[in-house]
């Protein structure tokens, strides 16, 4: 029960550190990851807010996987996804006007420490080992359908995201490319501390059996 309990923490935790990740980097207007980009261009499309996009491509991801691998929906990716909208919505809304970098280097600055805190929160996650990401869940599905490696499943994934995210006018910049190649750099630099904090009780960072949550 204690155990439970503090995966749930951590859960929870990595999502909330996660998605203040997430706000600083939109809020950095220098580009974000290739699915909060898409967000982002629903968002100015189309109305309602971008974690309400969240929850709404996470189902579409959740219906995808269900259908592709013909199994029963997976519920727990839906909390995944609505626990994330929400957050990036409460982030966007605390922050509001606050952090609005009008320069070249508070706008990377601004980048930067967003893309570090996500991996710091996806360090987090990572101890609960809770719930699946349905994006990362998609990425597997794709691994198994075609057989192809895991690294180009995920890239497939990204390159489609850009795409749709530059034809609703998403903020696809140098941020994008950074988020993309850098998150990982933080959240291996993170995980041995985040284990730590678990007590070893939680994923061991060197085993690499988890598959992160990585926007």
């Amino acid at each position: 029960m204690h155990q439970s309990r503090q995966r749930f923490i951590f859960y929870v935790s990595g999502i909330i550190i996660m998605t203040f990740g997430i706000a600083l980097t939109i809020r950095s207007l220098m580009g974000t990851s290739p699915f909060d980009a898409l967000l982002v261009g629903l968002f100015q499309t189309f109305g309602l807010t971008i974690g309400s996009w969240e929850i709404v491509v996470g189902l579409a991801l959740v219906l995808f996987n269900a259908a592709a691998q013909r199994r029963k929906l997976e519920y727990f990716a839906l909390l995944t996804s609505l626990i994330t909208g929400m957050g990036i919505d409460l982030w966007l809304f605390v922050l509001g006007d606050s952090i609005s970098p009008l320069t070249l280097f508070g706008q990377a600055a601004c980048l930067i420490l967003g893309v570090g805190i996500v991996g710091l929160g996806v360090a987090v996650n990572l101890q609960a080992d809770f719930a699946p990401n349905p994006m990362d869940r998609s990425m597997l599905v794709i691994n198994q359908l075609t057989g192809l490696n895991v690294a180009i499943s995920r890239a497939i994934i990204s390159l489609v995201l850009v795409i749709l995210a530059f034809l609703f006018g998403g903020p696809i910049g140098i941020g994008t490319l950074f988020s993309a190649l850098i998150t990982g750099v933080f959240i291996k630099f993170f995980m041995p501390y985040t284990a730590r904090l678990n007590k070893g009780k939680g994923t061991d960072p060197a085993s690499g059996d988890e598959t992160p949550i990585i926007h």
